[in-house]
């Protein structure tokens, strides 16, 4: 059984820098790509990045396009998230999610029930 635990939220000013990770056990880290997605209060579950099993082929939401990078560590069983320049509108439970199935179109990834297995989220707060 494949879990995921998210660590690294907390809170900090606009303008900002945090790294949010997600680490893997239960099973063969690098065959499984896998996202970030994030739920402010009130809305949807949305996308916001990911990165492949095979060549680390990487896709954003626009708006964290330049300001958040999506990294892998096959070594350690783990996805980074770093996210720069944080807008109070970042502010959200960040979760990991990892999927078996290789896409290669970035819609695939952007689905929530596209991935088998999820974390327990972790909290990112900006103020402004």
């Amino acid at each position: 059984q494949v879990q995921l635990v998210e660590s690294g939220g907390g809170s900090v000013q606009a303008g900002g820098s945090l790294r949010v990770s997600c680490a893997m056990s239960g099973r063969t880290f690098s065959s499984y790509a896998v996202g970030w997605f994030r739920q402010a209060p009130g809305k949807e579950r949305e996308f916001v990045a990911a990165i492949s099993r095979t060549f680390g082929s990487i896709y954003y939401l626009d708006s964290v396009k330049g300001r958040f990078t999506i990294s892998r560590d096959n070594a350690k069983n783990t996805v980074y998230l770093q996210m720069n320049s944080l807008k109070p509108e970042d502010t959200a439970v960040y979760y990991c999610a990892a999927t078996g199935t290789y896409y290669t179109i970035r819609h695939y990834y952007t689905q929530l029930k596209n991935y088998d297995y999820w974390g327990q989220g972790t909290q990112v707060t900006v103020s402004s």
